[in-house]
Order: structure tokens, then sequence, then C-alpha cells
């Protein structure tokens, strides 16, 4: 065995050994701890990495174990998904891929529900012509709200890993909002023209967007395209029973169903 060594993973303490570190030379872990990539010290002279230190858990009994072993109530797959990525080692990356199509298999049959609402709101706002001088104007602005139910909570994260809000000049995905596992509610506006960037954080408007396309969703026809793509995806399709074709056809009412 060698010697222990602590490390400070985004504020929690951790005691391994290097070799455990070192077990997949080819990781991040690997790297940094045989020399080819400089390693940063905490105060008390701890190997610093500033990741998320609760899911570090996950990740480092599995280079001890070569077991990834989660709790049956695991919520945080997209985070470990994402800490995993980062530490690039390849058995945990093929594991918990084997790990998410388990979870997925396990789901039985699905609902997703989608009901939506639109109105029209005139924001005001100023605008600078040239120093010392500001105008006041006016602009019609559509607001979106989308309330979004699914028997499936594997699918509403997946959702969440798709949409992202754009507030602030900062994209940040909608997965935080994920308060409730079954259901998601979802406010934004469409773009108007001539609107100052800082107005929309002032006002606190934010914007929708889908990654990776990078695309704005501007119109309910836009959302009700990108989430039933996404759906389609997850193996659910539209209930031809449910809701009645004037409700769909008017984006008012979306339900669909995956059988397994």
């Amino acid at each position: 065995m060698s010697e222990p060594i602590t490390l400070n993973v985004g504020g929690k303490l951790y005691t391994t050994s290097l070799s455990t570190l070192t077990s997949f030379p080819d990781s991040m872990l690997g790297a940094m701890f045989s020399g080819k990539i400089p390693t940063k010290k905490d105060s008390q002279g701890n190997c610093f990495i500033d990741r998320d230190g609760k899911i570090f858990r996950y990740i480092l009994n599995f280079l001890r174990t070569s077991h990834l072993d989660l709790p049956e109530d695991f919520q945080e797959m997209g985070l470990l998904r994402r800490e995993v990525d980062f530490y690039q080692i390849q058995p945990l990356i093929d594991a918990l891929q084997e790990k998410e199509v388990e979870l997925s298999k396990a789901e039985k049959n699905a609902m997703l529900n989608i009901t939506l609402d639109q109105k029209t709101q005139t924001v005001h706002f100023t605008v600078r012509e040239a120093p010392q001088i500001y105008s006041l104007s006016s602009s019609n602005m559509e607001v979106f709200s989308a309330h979004i139910f699914s028997t499936s909570c594997l699918f509403l994260k997946l959702l969440g890993s798709k949409l992202y809000y754009c507030f602030n000049g900062n994209l940040s995905s909608i997965s935080s909002y994920l308060q409730d596992p079954n259901h998601l509610t979802l406010d934004w506006v469409a773009s108007v023209e001539g609107l100052p960037e800082e107005e929309y954080t002032r006002q606190n408007l934010k914007r929708l967007w889908v990654v990776p396309d990078n695309k704005q969703i501007n119109s309910f026809q836009v959302f009700v395209e990108e989430v039933v793509k996404i759906a389609m995806s997850d193996g659910f399709c539209l209930d031809s029973s449910h809701p009645h074709t004037l409700d769909f056809m008017q984006n008012k009412i979306i339900r669909l169903i995956r059988y397994k």
C-alpha cells in the first residue's frame, strides 16, 4: 500500500492511496497524480480539485472496486454524468451508460402531458440614443408558460438536460428548477427587437434555448417540435385519442405515451 493522500474535492475531504488514484493511467486523475498535469493545493496542503465533493464518493469507490454502486433512490444522475465526463475514466463511463440503460428499462409504461399558455405583455424600456440622451420606448412581448407532467422521472431529467434558460447573459439548465420529480413548469419570453440585453435581466425575463442545437425557442410551435423530438427519441409517441384535435393544433395540450 502506498502512503495515504488526502484530497479536497469542492471542500469535502477524502483520504485514499496513490495507487487507487492512478489505477486508470489515461484518466484525468491518473494524469494529475502521475505528474502529467500539475495539481493545486489548499491552505492545509491537501490536493485540491474544484469539482462536486458529494458526487466524488461514487467515483472514488469505483476506483477502489471497479463497480458503480448507487443508492436505489439516487436522484443526481445528470450531475454524476457531468462529473464522470470530467474525470474521463473510460470503464466508469461505460458502467454509467449501462446503469442508465438499466434504469430506463426498469421504467414501465409512461405518460407525458404538457399544457401550454401564451399571452402578450407590453414592456417599457429606456433606449440610450447618445451620451446623456435617453428615450422611453415600449414593445409587445410574447410570454409563454408550459406545465409538464410525466410519470417518468428519467424523462424529465432528460428534458432538463436539453432545455436551458438564458438569463443575465448565462445559460443554465432547467434541471435546477426540477424540484418535483414528476412536474416541471417553464416560463419564458420571446426575444423583442430593440430591447437592450440588460433589460431582460432588469425585468427578470428569461428566454429558452435548446442544446446542443443552440436554438432559441421563440414560439410554441418550435417548443412543441423540440419537446416532441426529445420525447420520441426516448420511446414516446403521440396519443391519438387525446387531446382533442383542435387543442393539439392550437398547441394547447400535448399528450404522449410510451409502452414497454
